[in-house]
């Protein structure tokens, strides 16, 4: 199973990425796990706001081309409509930042 996740950085810049595993990824996103990308190193410690499954690697490819095209406000707006709905495998005890944004328009965006 492949997950496109977007993780929240300790300086509150959100990095999107693609994965077959969701902890080991994190831990080297953290640097407990050799690996991770260059971006989080020296914005540790990272948390994930929102995690999506994928049908394959190029479906996840796909999401994540999408949504980094996205204004950081579409972001937003994209992770919270789908935690409000509870519609993605995610986990929103890990959110740290309160989304409260009103006039959601062309949802969903791209869907499994």
């Amino acid at each position: 199973m492949w997950y496109m996740y977007v993780i929240l950085c300790f300086d509150n810049t959100l990095y999107c990425g693609i994965t077959t595993n969701l902890e080991k990824r994190l831990k080297q996103h953290n640097g407990i796990v050799k690996g991770g990308a260059k971006y989080t190193r020296g914005r540790r410690p990272c948390k994930y706001i929102y995690t999506e499954k994928a049908l394959n690697r190029s479906d996840a490819s796909k999401k994540e081309a999408k949504f980094k095209k996205l204004s950081r406000k579409n972001k937003l707006k994209y992770i919270n409509y789908f935690l409000s709905w509870g519609l993605t495998y995610s986990k929103p005890k890990t959110l740290n930042i309160c989304f409260s944004f009103l006039g959601i328009k062309n949802f969903p965006l791209f869907l499994s």
